[in-house]
């Protein structure tokens, strides 16, 4: 007979908690002061210029964005999909969701260049810019997850846990398909150029939330001395699996077709061949770290039963995600924009289209700082979250996790810490 689940605070002693928001809130102090460092100097102060006006900011942003999209994934399988063994995550996956959507967007605001205009932007729209919607999808997403966690947690919300939840799952997929849209809009970058990648960047999201949702876990519970039974560590990991692949999978489908048509062969060639530290960030960032390696974790006969295994798996898709990103938001920008389609150009004043040269970007310490602000933030919310209220099961043991159809009778596949 199963147990039922039941819900507590993250009960670590006081002296290790105040140590870990100790240093989260140094790092966010530092991301402060970089943010106020290129703000009173200026933008010339970092690594962007005419060419890459997206930096490094922008890509710690997109991915804990998107990231958010994806951690939802664990409460959305759970609710809508009616898999009793995830639900006792539904809490954490919409915590986790709403912390990381928050660091991405405070990355994005204080990288505007212009934050204190951000009220503009909010009150006056042009619906025909895909910027304009993204913001109804966020702080809609946020909203619609703050409802969702509520009927969770609270009795009389339960009647509307299922439908709220339907509601999450389809607001989220629009979320990441408009913010991979974003950059599919763009016709006048090359690389930019494609509709696969707003669905791309949804299965990115899969892969990207999930891993960020499994460190989390593991370290809340470890840190504690809570259980999680090999049964349910077995599923994600092997759900990791799957969405890595399916990322691998649009990947290759995106630059096919670009091999394909004959109009990017420039950008093509220039990525996988002689891109510099884009091609080395393609090849061995996104490839290899965030892809093939995790997978061979993940489908070792005697790698995938051990736990630090698998959380190094979770933390190289990481990884792999900020290379993906560094490429397709740097990298795209950093190829030159070809002013004239067909026609040679010999002389400009910003580089475009001047003898296949790329734009130069080397991230600046401020850049990278900022970045890593906004995920202090979006850890900082986490730890404050599932310490203050029941986010966090008790037990995640064998015993306890509810049954469905695919789990009965399934034995241990993951060895004890």
């Amino acid at each position: 007979m199963m147990k039922r689940i039941v819900y507590r605070e993250w009960r670590i002693p006081p002296a290790r908690y105040w140590s870990i928001l100790g240093i989260l809130a140094a790092v966010i102090g530092i991301g402060t002061l970089s943010f106020g460092y290129m703000e009173h100097q200026g933008h010339w102060v970092t690594g962007m210029n005419n060419a890459v006006v997206w930096g490094t900011p922008h890509v710690f942003a997109v991915f804990l964005i998107i990231a958010a999209s994806g951690a939802l994934n664990i409460a959305s399988i759970g609710t809508v999909f009616r898999k009793p063994i995830y639900k006792p995550l539904g809490r954490l996956s919409g915590l986790l969701a709403v912390a990381l959507l928050m660091g991405g967007l405070l990355i994005l605001v204080t990288d505007l260049g212009r934050p204190e205009r951000l009220i503009v932007a909010m009150t006056h729209y042009n619906f025909s810019s895909i910027f304009a919607w993204n913001i109804f999808l966020y702080t809609g997403f946020m909203i619609i997850v703050i409802a969702y966690l509520w009927t969770m947690a609270d009795r009389m919300g339960g009647p509307f846990n299922r439908p709220v939840g339907i509601l999450a799952l389809l607001w989220r997929l629009a979320l990441t398909t408009g913010t991979g849209s974003i950059f599919g809009f763009l016709v006048a970058r090359d690389a930019y150029d494609a509709a696969i990648l707003g669905p791309m960047f949804v299965v990115l999201s899969f892969a990207y939330g999930l891993a960020v949702f499994m460190l989390v876990l593991m370290f809340t519970f470890a840190d504690e001395g809570r259980v999680i039974g090999p049964k349910i560590l077995r599923r994600l990991k092997n759900l990791l699996g799957v969405f890595v692949a399916g990322s691998l999978y649009f990947m290759l489908i995106y630059h096919l077709t670009n091999l394909y048509g004959a109009k990017y062969d420039g950008f093509e060639t220039w990525l996988l061949t002689h891109g510099g530290i884009y091609t080395f960030a393609f090849w061995v960032g996104c490839v290899l770290v965030g892809g093939l390696l995790p997978l061979w974790i993940i489908y070792h006969p005697e790698k995938s039963k051990e736990r630090n295994w698998i959380a190094a798996a979770a933390a190289l898709v990481i990884l792999g995600g900020l290379s993906t990103m560094y490429v397709v938001i740097i990298g795209s920008q950093a190829y030159p924009m070809p002013l004239f389609p067909g026609q040679t150009i010999l002389e400009s004043g910003f580089g475009d289209g001047v003898g296949g040269q790329a734009a130069s970007y080397w991230p600046s310490i401020p850049e990278f700082l900022l970045g890593m602000g906004g995920v202090g933030v979006a850890m900082l919310i986490t730890a404050v979250g599932v310490r203050v209220l029941q986010f966090l099961p008790e037990s995640l043991a064998d015993e306890v996790v509810p049954v469905d159809e695919e789990t009965m009778g399934e034995a241990a596949f993951v060895k004890p810490a």
